[in-house]
């Protein structure tokens, strides 16, 4: 327990914390502080970029081998299964309906990239570095859980929710295509081609996130202080539960896979963390009918701020624990 409390101190005293936990507080001040869209698009194409190409540069230096191709098997499971979980634990926990479960459930099978940097970043601080393909896992993880939510609503609704825009939001989504398309080129490119741009995609990264997370903060404020009715007892305590429940997963895939310390933290975040990017544009395709003040109240402004601040040091701390790391 101490471990995860001077692990949570420490991550409390970060930049990209305190820049969220600044955007929380604006937004709930009411100040007129805000990021442009344009801007803030900029921002997330950037660390999308950044993130695809180091990951796929770091794959070239490592090779294709079997401990990548079943990292990617796993994560595509663990993204599929994961929303089978939250299904059953929101009828337990809550009232939705089940448009609603279904949705919800969703990006807790997904993945949030944001999430995923901070938890590599902290791995990396402590000297804990994770496996590059890793990042290949939580672009693998995109997809499977939205067909998952869409499976449960066709199961209860009798109908067929796929269709050719669904499945052009899903496999051409912006985010996906960015990140997939840069790990392609990081890794045909290798270490060469990341020594020609590291000055533009190692150096400012941090500085770029702490921006970025400002803006999550102003966002996941907002949210919360305009869904109040929506988040009952249930849905809150459902929105720190999951996260505990899908790291469970991800430290057992982690441990089966025999991955270091840092992989086994990353595995066990990935499946700790909910889309706030991807699973809702498809949703909003896939089940307009579905309350989008619920799902990204969930994912934006309870799991990712719990994740951000308690979520992080738990999963290094577990996983050092286990792997003796």
């Amino acid at each position: 327990m101490g471990d995860v409390l001077s692990l949570a101190a420490d991550n409390l005293l970060s930049p990209l914390i305190l820049f969220f936990v600044l955007g929380v507080l604006a937004a709930f001040a009411r100040s007129d502080l805000t990021i442009p869209e344009a801007a803030a698009k900029a921002l997330s194409i950037y660390l999308l970029f950044a993130i695809g190409f180091k990951g796929g540069a770091s794959v070239a230096a490592h090779g294709v081998d079997a401990g990548l191709i079943l990292s990617l098997i796993a994560g595509g499971i663990l993204s599929a299964t994961i929303p089978f979980v939250a299904f059953g634990l929101l009828h337990i926990m809550t009232q939705l309906s089940t448009i609603d479960a279904a949705a919800v459930a969703g990006h807790y099978g997904s993945i949030s990239i944001v999430t995923f940097v901070a938890c590599t970043s902290a791995l990396t601080g402590r000297g804990l570095d994770p496996e590059g393909y890793m990042v290949a896992v939580a672009a693998i993880m995109e997809a499977p859980a939205i067909l998952s939510a869409l499976w449960l609503v066709s199961r209860k609704a009798g109908g067929n929710q796929m269709d050719g825009n669904l499945w052009r939001e899903i496999l051409l989504n912006g985010s996906i295509v960015l990140l997939i398309g840069s790990f392609v080129i990081g890794a045909i490119t290798g270490q060469d081609g990341l020594e020609k741009i590291a000055s533009f995609i190692v150096s400012p990264f941090q500085g770029v996130l702490c921006l970025f997370l400002l803006d999550m903060g102003l966002v996941a404020g907002r949210g919360l202080r305009n869904s109040g009715k929506h988040l009952t007892p249930g849905v809150f305590a459902f929105g720190m539960l999951m996260p505990l429940v899908g790291s469970c997963f991800g430290l057992a895939a982690g441990m089966l896979l025999g991955l270091s310390t840092g992989g086994v933290a990353l595995f066990m975040t990935l499946g700790a963390s909910a889309s706030y990017i991807a699973v809702p544009a498809a949703m909003r395709v896939a089940l307009p009918e579905a309350n989008p003040s619920i799902y990204l109240t969930l994912s934006l402004g309870i799991t990712f701020p719990f994740n951000l601040t308690l979520g992080i040091p738990t999963y290094i701390a577990i996983a050092s624990k286990v792997t003796g790391g």
